[in-house]
């Protein structure tokens, strides 16, 4: 603990953001460059160094997190890399995607402003490639064992690396042309810039792991035939078959899953299009529902220059401060927050009907109406109550040229075949069955993340990959050295 009253003399400061004029112009991060490094050493200091670090408990990951806070008040960057990729293999993804349910966590939150812990991983984790502390490690012989890796996000990436030092020989198939799955063509440039994510491939493959890509397991090649050419195989595909919105008016034209929409943008910023063919301009745009997902695309719907923009969130408003009585610390409190999204939809005012930002809370819709062409022109919509039950005399109608969906993920998506042709067992909910080993009901085949989790946060996709492949380790070897910071069974903390 290098200061011991900087919790009481230092106020929490956060990583500034460029203005919104300016940052909503281009596909850049949202903050502004250079500006972390010189506060974050005073922001690590306001650590308490607890006797119990509920911070530890809050992350899935268990990130050592008052000790590369305090190795970071000293400015040892080298040290702190060191433990801080004891625990996590992207920092860099984490420290800009993660909600922080750490901090939420941290015992300072209990009457302050919690430290900045996202803020600190992240200065960490860029200073490590700065100063060239990140090298590949491969492994110093190989065991003779080979693992297939289905699917490239953060689960079947953390998995690979794991198993690659360990000393498998590892092979990630991707359906897609580039690695990264969602963190590729999912989360917008604006959130992570992807060069992060390309140097981390890098690392991987002079550590020794080899990429697939463009390749659907079930389709380009066969399931049980990939299953008979490897020891061991670990399906990471992610929970990407998307929820539906079943409403009178579903089948107009303009409508689309916001996993439809964002990739197209991604496809632009890598230069594989010049235009979007859903890009927003000049429409008037409504997103149905309130998570992250809906947020990335207001964001992007903001820089495509679209007429208007509001986000639809079933639940009502939520307060700013912490319900004690029902999300009593150190768990994660549903909040009002404002996102990098929220904050430029606000001071642009893209929705001047909006309860706050672009959003109208509690708010259910009821159905669609278009033209005589079949494309949507109006989005009807109803107040409900805390029950979800509509409000008398609460309608309205929005115009709306593009609607987007982004109703969240019931699990993986059947349709290449892979679940099927590898006869895998679901459960009801429709994710992928698993054992307290990760093995699913096929022998060699394990599960992992979301599609055996459900959604999830990329803390536990990565906390997912890293424990399958100590199982996946301990199935080939009998023992197995790697951590596994978590079991299948586990769950985000509740009351």
């Amino acid at each position: 603990m290098a200061d011991p009253k900087g919790f009481m003399t230092t106020p929490r400061r956060e990583w500034p953001r460029r203005p919104v004029e300016e940052r909503t112009r281009d596909w850049d991060e949202v903050y502004v460059p250079g500006a972390l490094l010189p506060i974050i050493s005073k922001q690590a200091d306001r650590c308490m160094d607890c006797g119990i670090p509920f911070c530890h408990e809050a992350c899935p990951l268990g990130n050592l997190i008052p000790e590369w806070n305090d190795l970071v008040s000293r400015e040892d960057w080298r040290a702190a890399s060191d433990r801080l990729h004891a625990t996590n293999n992207f920092p860099e993804y984490t420290g800009r995607l993660c909600p922080a349910p750490c901090e939420a966590g941290c015992v300072l939150a209990i009457n302050q402003p919690a430290v900045t812990i996202k803020n600190v991983e992240c200065a960490i984790a860029d200073r490590a490639w700065e100063e060239g502390f990140v090298q590949p490690r491969p492994p110093e012989r190989l065991s003779g064992w080979t693992v297939a890796v289905i699917g490239s996000g953060p689960t079947g990436l953390a998995a690979a690396q794991q198993l690659t030092r360990a000393g498998h020989t590892v092979a990630v198939y991707e359906k897609d042309d580039r690695i990264g799955g969602l963190m590729r063509y999912g989360i917008p440039e604006f959130k992570m810039e992807k060069h992060h994510l390309e140097r981390r491939v890098e690392q991987m493959r002079a550590e020794g792991t080899r990429f697939r890509t463009s390749t659907a397991v079930g389709r380009d090649v066969g399931a049980a035939e990939l299953r008979g050419r490897y020891d061991a195989v670990v399906i990471a595909t992610g929970a990407t078959a998307w929820r539906e919105l079943d409403v009178p008016g579903r089948e107009l034209a303009g409508i689309h899953q916001a996993m439809e929409y964002l990739p197209l943008a991604n496809r632009v910023c890598e230069g594989d299009l010049e235009r979007s063919p859903l890009c927003a301009v000049g429409s008037h745009v409504v997103i149905v529902g309130g998570g992250d997902t809906g947020a990335d695309c207001l964001g992007t719907a903001v820089r495509e220059r679209a007429a208007s923009v509001t986000q639809l969130d079933i639940y009502a408003q939520p307060g700013g401060e912490r319900d004690e009585d029902i999300e009593p610390w150190p768990t994660y409190p549903k909040i009002y927050r404002l996102s990098a999204a929220h904050e430029e939809a606000r001071d642009l005012r893209t929705a001047p009907a909006a309860d706050a930002d672009a959003r109208l809370f509690a708010a259910s819709t009821l159905r669609f109406a278009g033209d005589a062409d079949g494309h949507v022109r109006s989005l009807h919509l109803v107040e409900v109550d805390a029950a979800r039950q509509p409000l008398p005399g609460t309608g309205r109608t929005l115009p709306a040229d593009l609607v987007l969906l982004a109703l969240g993920f019931s699990g993986p998506d059947r349709g290449d075949g892979l679940v099927d042709q590898l006869g895998l067992e679901l459960m009801p909910r429709g994710t992928i069955a698993r054992g307290a080993d990760f093995a699913t009901n096929v022998r060699g085949v394990f599960a992992a993340g979301d599609a055996a989790r459900g959604q999830s946060l990329i803390v536990w996709a990565i906390a997912e990959g890293r424990a399958v492949a100590a199982a996946v380790d301990r199935y080939l070897t009998g023992s197995s050295r790697l951590p596994a910071p978590i079991g299948p069974y586990d769950r985000p903390m509740t009351v």
